[in-house]
Formats: C-alpha cells, sequence, structure tokens
C-alpha cells in the first residue's frame, strides 16, 4: 500500500514534495507508468506530497493536455490526489486557468504558479492582475478548494515577486494563497519573505539554505534534489531542534547536499539530474529530455558515473 492511500483530504501544507522530474518514452511523451512509480517511491520514502511540472520536471516543454492527462494517470495509478501539488504556470493565463481548474476539480492539494513570465517589464500591478484573473476564475468551495502557492523565480521569468505583491494577494485572498517557493537563490530575500509572509510556509528553492529557513519556522520544501535524496531533505527541513537533529548532522548533510548540487552543476543541471536518475534505477530512458534540453552525451554520462559512484548514494540514509 502506498504510503497516505488513506489520508484525509486535507494534507497539511509541510513536509517535503519533491519537484518531479518527468521521465519520457522514447517518442519522448510522458512515461506515465514510470511517472507513477517514481511518486509512489517518494510517497514511501517520507514525502508529504509531489510537485509535477515545474521547472525541474520540464513542465513548460508539455502541452496543457499532456499535463491534465499525466495528472490523470497519476491518480489512476493509485496517487492520492490531495498529495499532489501541481504547477500549473503557463505563458498563456487561460491555459493556467484551465491547468488549475482541472488541478482544484480533482482534488489535488494546491496548485503553484509563477508570475507572467514571457512579456518583460512587468509592473506589480500586471502581476496581482495576472494572479487575480486565475483565482476568480477557478471554483473554489469547502469540500474542493483553491490553494495556491506563490513561485518566485526571478532569474528564469525576469519579473520579482514583491512583499507588495504578496500582501496585496493575501489581504484579498487570505485562504487561497497558502505559501511561497523562493527559487530566487537569494538567502536574505527569503529571509525577508519569511518575517513578512502573513503566517505561510516559505519554502526555498537553494537546497543549501534549507536549516537557514528551518530555524524560522519554515518546515518543508519543494525541492528538486528530493526527487534522488528524500531523506536527507527530509532532515534538513525538520523543525530546527538539537535534541531531533544535532548540528552535527545537520553540517554533514549540508556538505552533502552541497557535493551533489556540485555534481548537478558540472554538466548541465536538467540533463545530469534525469541522467541520476537513470544511473539510480539502472533504467537508461531517465536520460531523456525533450528539445530544447540535450541530453548528455556518453562520454559526459560516463563521467557522470564516475562522479556519482565517488558520491554514493546511500539508500538507507539519503
Amino acid at each position: 500500500m502506498i504510503l497516505g492511500m488513506n489520508t484525509p483530504a486535507h494534507i497539511s501544507h509541510s513536509g517535503v514534495w519533491p519537484a518531479l522530474l518527468t521521465p519520457l518514452n522514447a517518442d519522448l511523451s510522458i512515461d506515465i507508468d514510470s511517472f507513477a512509480n517514481h511518486v509512489k517511491a517518494l510517497l514511501g520514502k517520507g514525502c508529504t506530497g509531489v510537485t509535477p511540472f515545474g521547472t525541474t520536471g520540464e513542465g513548460p516543454s508539455f502541452t496543457v493536455q499532456e499535463r491534465i492527462a499525466a495528472i490523470d494517470g497519476l491518480i489512476a495509478r493509485g496517487v492520492p490526489a490531495n498529495r499532489i501539488l501541481v504547477s500549473t504556470s503557463c505563458a498563456a493565463l487561460l491555459d493556467t486557468v484551465t491547468l488549475t481548474r482541472h488541478a482544484t476539480e480533482v482534488g489535488a492539494h494546491g496548485c503553484l504558479m509563477l508570475p507572467p513570465f514571457f512579456l518583460k517589464g512587468i509592473s506589480d500591478q500586471g502581476v496581482i492582475d495576472s494572479y487575480r484573473y486565475v483565482v476568480d476564475a477557478v471554483p473554489s468551495t469547502p469540500h474542493k478548494p483553491l490553494r495556491m502557492v506563490l513561485y518566485h523565480l526571478p532569474q528564469v521569468a525576469y519579473v520579482n515577486l514583491t512583499q507588495y505583491v504578496v500582501d496585496t494577494l493575501v489581504a484579498q485572498y487570505p485562504n487561497t494563497f497558502i505559501g511561497i517557493k523562493d527559487s530566487s537563490g537569494d538567502k536574505d530575500g527569503s529571509l525577508a519573505f519569511s518575517k513578512n509572509s502573513h503566517g505561510m510556509q516559505v519554502w526555498v528553492g537553494n537546497e543549501t539554505h534549507l536549516r537557514i529557513m528551518a530555524e524560522q519556522g519554515s518546515n518543508g520544501a519543494v525541492s528538486g534534489v528530493a526527487n534522488v535524496m528524500p531523506r536527507l531533505v527530509q532532515r534538513l527541513t525538520s523543525t530546527f531542534d538539537a535534541n531531533d537533529y544535532d548540528k552535527n548532522q545537520a553540517a554533514q548533510d549540508l556538505v552533502r547536499v552541497k557535493a551533489f548540487i556540485d555534481i548537478l552543476n558540472t554538466l548541465g543541471m536538467a540533463a545530469t539530474f534525469k541522467a541520476i536518475m537513470a544511473i539510480k534505477n539502472n533504467d537508461m530512458g531517465w536520460r531523456r529530455v525533450r528539445p530544447p534540453l540535450v541530453a548528455l552525451s556518453d562520454t559526459d554520462f560516463e563521467r557522470l558515473q564516475g562522479l556519482m559512484k565517488t558520491f554514493a548514494l546511500d539508500a538507507a540514509h539519503d
């Protein structure tokens, strides 16, 4: 049985939600069977839920129809809908509305949404209007509430999610916005969000900042690294308590996660991440990426195998 199959309708907005990598078939369509197996394995290792189709999951490379079919496929294969935080970001707001409405209708935990990310020079009011457009278009009921996580990724979106935007949206929709995922990599900015979060969880995309945020009360993460090392990420996001998770262990975990991120950055993040999954699962299908991304060459893959052998993943500890 999948861990959490009998969980209540509402899942606490905390814990680790891996930013899922998306496995592909030979024709570069989504391999939903492998996708579901990956999710079940992560839930079985203690993850609260999963987040498909974000940046790590190549989300913008898939059509609305593909993304809906994949979410439906996960649920049909036994993944509880309330353990899915769906990234619904699209360049066209109506596409975002379609994905957000679908996620809410199937009972997903919530939706992760970027600010508008194609047109540049967008004002705070333009960002606010974009979120309002989606929220106002999606029905929310006590049985199937719309929950939204704000996604701050300025190095990709080229749009800053400012405190004014956060304050305005939370004031207007106090029961809708439940968290902020800050993937800016700016530690000071993350801490500022945390101090002015209106009680929302603030999750960081840089795993080396997880302990700092845990000390501020952020007990969760939407984490790419959790695809491969979910238990380590869970420890880093646990409530800061020296009796529960001593500082020496925390320091060792931070060294280990930094070493893993260094490997990812050595050959290019996305393709390397999927190649690591191929090594970990002994399944070369995981190497596939959808253009414009390019899979690692055989030479680079062999180099990665050497790096990962030295790194030595620990199935029981990581």
